[in-house]
C-alpha cells in the first residue's frame, strides 16, 4: 500500500469483511461508522484536554456523534462544519439544548433546529479539534476520504488566528494502520487516537498547517467553497488594501 487511496480502499474492506461497520453504508468513500464508537469515546471525556475544553469543533459523521451528544451535556458549544463547508460552520450552544435532547441537537438531522449557522467574524476560539479519520497511523499521520476538508477546516481556523489545538481521532482499533502513510505539508495530523480499546498519544513529530496554502487553492475550489473566498478577503484581502 503506497498510496493513501490504497489504504483507504484497504481498510474499508478490512471493515466490511470483517463486520466491524455500523449503519450508514456502505463504508466506503465516507468517514466510516465503526463497532465500538461508544467505547471509543468514553476514553475522550477523561482527558484534561477535553474537560478544560469550552468551545470544540467536531465533524459532522456518525461515529463522532456520541461525542457531539456529550459535549452538549457537559456545557460546551459544539462546532461542526456544514457539508462541504459551503456554509461555515453550525454552531449549538448548551443552554438552546433542552435537557434530554442533547443526542438530538448533535445529529446532522436535527442541528439546524438547535444550532444556527456562523458567520466567520463570529467564530469563537475553539479548544479542542475532532477529526474524522479512515486510517490512523500511531504518530500522528492521517487518511480522511480523500477530500481534504479536515485539513482545510484546522488551516482557516489557524489562518483565522485561532492557536494550535489538539486535534483527536476516534476510530476502530483496525483502522489504526502500520501502512506507511504519505504525507504532504497541508496534512493534519493528530495528537490523540480514541479506540474501542485505548487511548494512544502520538507524540506526532510532523507539523500541522498553520494557514492556508494559497498558492494551491484554485478558482474552483474557491467557487465550490465561498468560505475561502471569505477568508481570503478577512485576510489577505484587507492586507492588499
Amino acid at each position: 500500500m503506497n498510496t493513501k487511496k490504497e489504504i483507504r480502499e484497504y481498510i474499508w474492506n478490512y471493515l466490511e469483511e470483517n463486520k466491524l461497520g455500523r449503519f450508514p453504508f456502505p463504508l466506503k468513500n465516507r468517514i466510516p461508522n465503526f463497532k465500538g464508537a461508544e467505547m471509543a469515546a468514553q476514553f475522550i471525556f477523561n482527558m484534561p484536554e477535553y474537560k478544560e475544553a469550552k468551545v470544540i469543533k467536531v465533524n459532522p459523521d456518525s461515529p463522532q456523534l456520541p461525542i457531539r451528544t456529550q459535549i452538549l451535556k457537559d456545557g460546551k458549544t459544539l462546532l461542526v462544519p456544514t457539508p462541504r463547508l459551503k456554509a461555515g460552520f453550525i454552531m449549538v450552544k448548551p443552554e438552546w439544548v433542552p435537557a434530554g435532547d442533547e443526542r438530538k441537537a448533535a445529529s446532522l438531522k436535527h442541528i439546524h433546529s438547535y444550532g444556527k449557522e456562523i458567520p466567520l467574524t463570529e467564530l469563537p476560539v475553539i479548544d479542542l479539534f475532532f477529526a474524522g479519520s479512515v486510517g490512523l497511523h500511531r504518530d500522528g499521520r492521517r487518511v480522511g476520504k480523500g477530500e481534504g476538508y479536515a485539513d482545510r477546516e484546522y488551516a482557516i481556523i489557524r489562518e483565522l488566528g485561532n492557536p494550535p489545538i489538539p486535534v483527536i481521532g476516534t476510530v476502530n482499533s483496525a483502522q489504526v494502520t502500520d501502512a506507511d502513510i504519505p504525507r504532504d505539508p497541508y496534512d493534519l495530523t493528530v495528537d490523540w487516537i480514541a479506540t474501542e480499546k485505548e487511548l494512544i498519544q502520538t507524540n506526532t513529530p510532523y507539523p500541522k498547517p498553520d494557514g492556508i496554502q494559497w498558492e494551491l487553492v484554485t478558482e474552483e475550489e474557491m467557487e465550490e467553497m465561498p468560505v475561502l473566498r471569505e477568508v481570503w478577503e478577512m485576510t489577505k484581502g484587507k492586507a492588499a488594501k
